[in-house]
């Protein structure tokens, strides 16, 4: 029988009136066999601990968390447990049981002044913008300055069960242009460029230098030295609720505009404007074949699923797709990715 494989560390929850877990914070986390509770180190929080609820109406108290990465989601620490292991790089994607995460997640309004439960949002952000308005104004009347307008605002960033990567984990030697586009559980590699419209969800990411100016969707990963060009995308699990993961092998490039239901290998292309999935008709172009006049084999899209070398083009002129060898894989600037 094979050893269970567990997670554990301490973490800082933010609770709402109801009762409700918002989110959980986890500055370090460990792999391996928890430690007995008598031999546990306390992380301090400080004053980032309230037990009592603030202007959000939100209580923050510290939590010890122990997960089994191979058991279904458990509850909402066990969910952001699951997602900080992804983002911190313990754990790669597709390599955790992450069943049942939507149901034990909270949908919550994020924003600059932290989680908020959806329910009395409205209420509680005035709340908030009163509470910073009478401090902005104690603190002028103190130091005898005169009283201006408050700039204390709640800023929405989202109504969402997963908050923005960044706020939680900055993994180091990464770019990324817009944060709103990176959710927490992204698993980003060393030298990982995200462009500004570039996107990666949950238990997705890459797994070496990339570049994403596009999609990468949950469950997909790209591999080493590949690009995912602006506006492309690439089929996850969740939309359709499907269980095939697809994936992009090393040195490869999915154009711009382009997308793919199906996997792609090592050093493969697939033109700008060019979408393949699993049903597609693609005709295997050979040279000899096509010059002796001889039919040329069309297969499905699937069968050529996770095969190396191959470029996906739009013939111009009969308007059939065909997948052609490739020798070699693409490169990409290499100081533009020294992060």
């Amino acid at each position: 029988m094979a050893e269970e494989r567990t997670a554990y560390g301490w973490g800082l929850a933010s609770i709402d009136a109801a009762g409700n877990t918002l989110d959980v914070w986890y500055p370090t986390l460990a792999v391996g066999a928890a430690p007995a509770e008598a031999d546990r180190p306390n992380h301090d929080f400080g004053v980032l601990v309230h037990d009592e609820p603030d202007a959000r109406g939100v209580r923050r108290v510290p939590v010890f968390t122990v997960t089994s990465l191979d058991e279904p989601i458990a509850n909402a620490e066990d969910a952001y447990l699951k997602l900080h292991l992804l983002s911190m790089r313990l754990a790669k994607p597709n390599t955790l049981n992450l069943d049942g995460i939507f149901a034990q997640l909270a949908n919550v309004v994020w924003t600059n002044y932290g989680p908020f439960a959806v329910p009395d949002f409205s209420l509680r952000k005035a709340d908030v913008e009163a509470a910073a308005t009478a401090a902005a104004q104690s603190f002028a009347a103190n130091a005898g300055l005169p009283a201006v307008a408050p700039a204390a605002t709640v800023n929405v960033f989202g109504v969402d069960k997963f908050p923005r990567m960044i706020d939680y984990v900055v993994p180091t030697g990464v770019r990324i242009g817009d944060a709103d586009r990176v959710r927490l559980g992204a698993h980003l590699s060393e030298g990982t460029t995200v462009m500004h419209a570039g996107f990666v969800n949950f238990n997705a990411g890459t797994l070496g230098v990339s570049m994403v100016e596009g999609r990468v969707s949950q469950g997909v990963v790209v591999g080493n030295g590949s690009d995912i060009g602006g506006g492309a995308s690439i089929m996850g699990t969740l939309s359709g609720g499907g269980k095939l993961r697809n994936s992009i092998g090393e040195h490869s490039l999915l154009g711009a505009n382009a997308g793919i239901g199906i996997s792609l290998g090592d050093n493969c292309v697939v033109e700008a404007g060019l979408y393949i999935t699993a049903g597609t008709k693609v005709t295997i172009w050979d040279k000899a074949k096509a010059a002796a006049g001889e039919p040329l084999e069309v297969v499905k899209g699937a069968d050529l699923s996770g095969k190396d070398n191959i470029l996906f083009i739009r013939n111009s002129v009969s308007g059939r797709i065909e997948a052609r060898y490739r020798k070699t894989g693409i490169e990409l600037n290499e100081k533009l990715h020294k992060n």
